[in-house]
């Protein structure tokens, strides 16, 4: 189940490290060997460090990385407590709808944080980790970046805003033309799209995003922040009730006989064969 009550980060089980220098707090995932895979308990410690980053007046601008060769490829099927659990389909399913409006306020504490984040994103950027690159409000990214919402391909909903975001960003029409068919974009297709802001090879992806953040650090943090919340209050309008509906839509697919059919053939790797319950 989910941990929603422990505020600690055992040491050996860290998903994401926060570094702070010259103003930046650099926030790394840091799971290289499981290519950076998302968990519950990787929304947990985001949530954690975005409580640390709010106050922290040392922190100007947040730098978003990941250790690897990948940024983040998506959900850790494997991870202990993956599967919610209920005595009912229909309590499973409630269940399920307050795990992913828990786990939606935590992803709300990061994308609304005062200060800036900027993402610096590598090769896969895959489901979850598109979502989580999308709640940045600058991203760049490695030429060998990759990035996909794959959900629909194992018969569920894309779960935390990364289509909505996308409707944002390049229109209602690709939103749906990448969610409904899972497919890949490279990262020059992301840029043209305007899902990402800048693209450089890959040995540059580092000093890049860094200078991007620290041409940010240096303006004055007041202006920085108001203009951050002055344009979310405009390009969000509405996201609030689309997340709730959202939730609801992931947690009824998430206990459908379909989403079982769907990672079943993923493990095995064969075709799904879906049947709309």
């Amino acid at each position: 189940m989910i941990d929603t009550i422990g505020t600690d980060i055992p040491e050996g089980e860290e998903r994401l490290r926060l570094d702070v220098e010259d103003g930046i707090g650099v926030l790394t995932l840091c799971r290289p060997a499981k290519l950076n895979a998302w968990s519950w308990e990787s929304t947990r410690q985001l949530g954690l460090f975005a409580d640390r980053v709010r106050f922290d007046e040392s922190i100007r601008v947040v730098l978003l990385r990941a250790e690897g060769r990948a940024f983040c490829a998506g959900i850790d099927v494997t991870a202990p407590g993956g599967a919610i659990t209920g005595r009912s389909g229909s309590e499973r399913t409630r269940n399920y709808y307050e795990g992913l409006r828990w786990a939606h306020e935590r992803f709300a504490a990061f994308a609304r944080l005062p200060q800036p984040v900027v993402a610096a994103v590598q090769g896969y950027c895959l489901g979850f980790g598109f979502e989580l690159a999308l709640m940045a409000d600058i991203r760049l990214a490695a030429g060998d970046a990759v990035f996909a919402l794959p959900e629909a391909r194992i018969g569920v909903a894309v779960d935390a805003g990364g289509d909505l975001r996308i409707a944002r960003e390049a229109g209602a029409g690709w939103a749906k033309y990448l969610a409904l068919t899972g497919r890949r974009l490279d990262a020059a297709t992301a840029e043209r799209l305007h899902l990402v802001q800048m693209v450089v090879g890959q040995a540059e992806l580092a000093e890049a995003s860094h200078g991007v953040a620290v041409e940010i650090a240096a303006n004055a943090p007041l202006a920085v922040q108001g203009i951050k919340r002055d344009v979310d209050t405009y390009a969000d309008a509405g996201l609030a009730a689309a997340l709730d509906r959202t939730a609801m839509t992931a947690a009824l697919t998430l206990t459908s006989d379909d989403s079982r059919e769907g990672y079943a053939a993923k493990g095995a790797r064969r075709v799904p064969r879906f049947e709309g319950k």
